[in-house]
Formats: structure tokens, sequence, C-alpha cells
């Protein structure tokens, strides 16, 4: 098979298409021919060596995937923890999804990694409540703004300018510019936040948590030390969560993958939560793709498709 490789760390040109041993499936694994997989920032950590996959994931990029089961032909996709830029790919069976009804097989690669994400870390519970999301034009930005609203939360997010007349179109009921605005003072107060940036936006954060709020912390991308007042978080009596996806264990990704097959897939079919694609890339051009990604460029998920 055909994988993309990265030799040594560094920019998108170290990503290699190359020919590698076909994938083997271990004991409860399906074998998944590839038809897409989709672009993570994970990824590009990974190619910069600063996010190594877990004991015993492949070493290729790649945290989710869509194809067909080789042995029965069934349309999937998959939560990985590793190998999704690849032709074949290895799945532990308990981490796939039927592919939604109503979608591609190709389309759906954009959804196991950003549905999972949310659902773990913002729950069922958002009737009635304020959900702030930073980083709206995210792949997990745009899921989790369709996410709130499909569950009766009045949606708040942060992007570009650029980028609010597609996030209202999601269903954002309001958008700020964090490059221009005070995005603290236009909140005024979340009963949860699903954060990407980490410790740049911890204290400002606390700041605009509703008494009994949460905030669940999914990246890094403004640091990763800040300093935390506790008596701020203890007179609202709020809790922070701090959580990646890739490094749970089989079973907790297990649980997850069947909470949003029975709360989340339902939603898709629905169509009150569509998968949104800002482009599709060739497997062999991801040096490209990292690019659009890394430069904040797209709205969404850029794929990389499989022939």
């Amino acid at each position: 098979m055909h994988a993309i490789t990265i030799p040594r760390p560094g920019g998108p040109e170290v990503l290699t298409w190359a020919e590698v041993p076909d994938a083997a499936p271990a004991e409860g694994e399906i074998l998944v021919r590839a038809a897409a997989t989709a672009v993570n920032r994970a990824d590009l950590l990974q190619r910069q060596g600063h996010y190594n996959p877990p004991p015993g994931a492949s070493p290729y990029p790649g945290l989710e995937v869509s194809g067909t089961d080789v042995a029965t032909g069934e349309a999937v996709c998959a939560l990985l923890g590793g190998g999704g830029y690849a032709e074949l790919v290895a799945v532990p069976r308990a981490h796939t999804l039927p592919v939604p009804a109503g979608l591609s097989v190709a389309d759906a690669a954009a959804l196991p990694e950003v549905a999972c994400t949310v659902w773990s870390n913002v729950g069922h519970d958002l009737n009635g409540k304020t959900l702030l999301v930073h980083g709206g034009a995210s792949g997990i930005g745009t899921f989790a703004i369709q996410f709130g609203v499909a569950l009766g939360a009045t949606v708040v997010t942060t992007a570009r300018k650029a980028k609010h007349a597609r996030l209202k179109e999601l269903g954002a009921h309001r958008t700020i510019d964090y490059t221009s605005e005070d995005w603290v003072a236009e909140v005024g107060e979340a009963d949860v936040i699903l954060d990407i940036i980490g410790a740049r936006y911890l204290a400002r954060n606390l700041d605009v948590l509703a008494s009994g709020g949460r905030l669940a912390i999914i990246g890094l991308q403004g640091g990763v030390k800040a300093e935390l007042d506790l008596r701020v978080l203890m007179a609202k009596r709020a809790s922070i969560s701090a959580t990646t996806l890739r490094a749970r264990s089989h079973d907790e990704k297990a649980a997850i993958v069947r909470g949003v097959r029975d709360h989340v897939w339902p939603l898709v079919e629905s169509g009150a939560i569509k998968p949104v694609i800002d482009r599709r890339l060739p497997l062999s051009e991801a040096a490209e793709a990292h690019r659009i990604v890394e430069a904040s460029d797209h709205i969404g998920k850029v794929l990389l498709t499989v022939s």
C-alpha cells in the first residue's frame, strides 16, 4: 500500500508519499480500504515532532478515516490513534461507526474526530444554556456550533470577521472577531466553554464562565502555562477539564464512539448536523493540505481523498 510518511520532523515538505507494508489487522480489528481521511491540527504537531502516536498505533498521521471494510464491504468511518493517511487502515472494530445515511463514504471522514471530541467534552446537557466555542471556523468549531444549536443552546463563537457569515449560516447566534473585539465584554457569560487556545485564554475564560459552568480545554494553540486564581473558580463553583482524545484507552474510546452512535448520529442523519468541508485534495498532496490548515485559511475540514 501507499501512505504518507514522516521521515524527519519539519515543515509540510517532509511529508512523503511512499510505498509501505500493508496494514494488518490484529484481533478485534478490521481492515478498511480508505476512501478519505481528514487533516487535524494534531497531524501538524506530529509532523513537527511534537505529538508522537500512542504506543501500538500506526506511525503514519491521520486520526480518522472512512472507507469500506475489506472483509464485508460495509461502509464505515472510524476514530484512529494514527494511520489515517494510508490506503489501508487497521481499525479496532469498537472504534468504527456506520457511514450516516445521506452522506458519501468520503465525506464521512470529516466526522469521527470532531464528533467524538465535542460529544466527550461538551456532552448533551445544553438546552437553554449558552455555549461559547472558540475557533468556530475549525472542524471542531463548525461541528460544535451545529451540535449546540441542535441541543437548544445559545451558541456564541469567536473567529475572524471574514468567516462570520458562514458561521451564522451554521446557526451561531453571535459571532465575535477576536482580532478586533473584546470577546470577554461581548460574551458576557457562558455556561459551557469549548476552548482550543489554552493558556492565553485561561483567565479570560474564567471571567465569562457562569456560576456552575464548565470550561473544557481541548487545545493549546495559545500556550501551555498560565496562572489560575482559584478563588474565582471556587466562587463560581465552576469546573475545568483538559483532555486529549488520542491518548485515551481503547475502552474509553469505545464508550465515546457508542455515545456518538446513539446520540449524535441521529442528528447527522436528520440533517441537523452536516459535515463542513472546505476542500478535498488527493492524499498524495497532504503537504499542501497541511499548509492550508496551518495558515487557518479554511472553514471546517480539509479532506484527503484516496483514489
